[in-house]
């Protein structure tokens, strides 16, 4: 639907009419800042058609916005430029990234916003403009910029948020505390998201303010979309960092969890080892053989006759096992 349409003259918002109207006098008698901004969010076919015929955007890009799901980028046609952004939410409850879209007409004295899920940074930038219109007075560009600095501005609050949470499963892995790998491996996940949206941006909002082709061509413009770009490749620089941390991190969590096992099948072999004994000697009591020594419930000791050979074999076995216990128990395997 579209959610706001409105005129700027000097930075100070005036009532929109007919779009192709009011375009066609701003482009006739309106100074350089001066243009239309209209917002959309998810529209339909219908109201993006009615948006496209009054201002005659290129067909390429009405089919980028149309179908979505593109990557971050800054591409030129003709008199207009398409900017595709990514902007991210933090879900605070579930520690997940959420991406929307956000995509950007830019053309002679009007923009056009188009909004594509929940994440979003227009929310209140608009009013947020009006009450300090400097930027408004460099037109549609300084709106970009305005939009870019808010995005990236959330990138560098969930980065932080990013930092925290690695911290924590970083300290929990090497303190013991017991964290499963698919724990580390969402994170890894989130952190992928969040590079998703954020590397792609990189070299088209340098263009911006570096390329001698861009269209911002007021050195204040080029000096603001700088400082944007700088913070965005600080951003990219901790996030490429988390992951390669991370990596590290669930390789020593694989680690501690394959000598824990190594542990565990050391101290089964030791005790399998301590129990062969007695099985084998008890064993060879329960072989049904007819003339066996020991079948009588004595010994006979030449004249005389010896009754406790069960307590001298149980005592042996005990001896025995003692003695594989200390063993193992000196080794380490118990």
């Amino acid at each position: 639907m579209i959610v706001d349409q409105a005129i700027y003259v000097g930075g100070a918002r005036r009532p929109c009419a007919d779009l192709g109207d009011e375009l066609a006098t701003l482009r006739r008698k309106g100074a350089p800042g001066d243009f239309l901004w209209v917002g959309l969010k998810d529209p339909t076919q219908a109201e993006f058609d009615e948006v496209n015929d009054e201002l005659g955007l290129h067909s390429l890009a009405v089919e980028d916005a149309i179908k979505g799901r593109q990557r971050a980028k800054v591409e030129l046609y003709d008199n207009t430029v398409f900017v595709v952004l990514k902007p991210l939410r933090y879900v605070e409850e579930s520690s997940d990234i959420e991406t929307g879209e956000l995509m950007c007409f830019i053309g002679d004295h009007f923009l056009v916003t188009v909004r594509r899920g929940e994440a979003s940074p227009l929310a209140g930038l608009r009013e947020r403009l009006e009450k300090e219109p400097a930027l408004l007075r460099h037109g549609p560009m300084g709106v970009l910029h305005a939009i870019v600095d808010t995005i990236v501005d959330t990138y560098r609050d969930i980065e932080q948020e990013l930092g925290i949470d690695l911290e924590v499963i970083e300290e929990q892995v090497f303190s013991g505390d017991g964290v499963d790998s698919a724990t580390i491996y969402r994170l890894k996940r989130e952190v992928l998201e969040f590079r998703r949206a954020a590397v792609p941006l990189a070299a088209p909002l340098h263009s911006l303010h570096a390329d001698a082709a861009s269209r911002v061509t007021e050195t204040e413009l080029r000096l603001l979309f700088r400082d944007v770009s700088d913070h965005l490749q600080a951003v990219i620089d901790h996030a490429d960092s988390y992951d390669r941390l991370l990596t590290d991190v669930l390789s020593a969590h694989l680690a501690q969890v394959s000598v824990q096992q190594n542990n565990d099948m050391r101290r089964i072999s030791a005790w399998v080892a301590i129990a062969a004994v007695p099985t084998m000697i008890a064993g060879i009591y329960g072989m049904n053989f007819e003339f066996m020594p020991e079948l009588d419930a004595s010994i006979r000791l030449g004249d005389g006759e010896f009754r406790y050979g069960y307590f001298v074999v149980v005592g042996v076995m005990a001896a025995v096992c003692a003695g594989l216990y200390r063993a193992f128990k000196r080794s380490g395997w118990l």
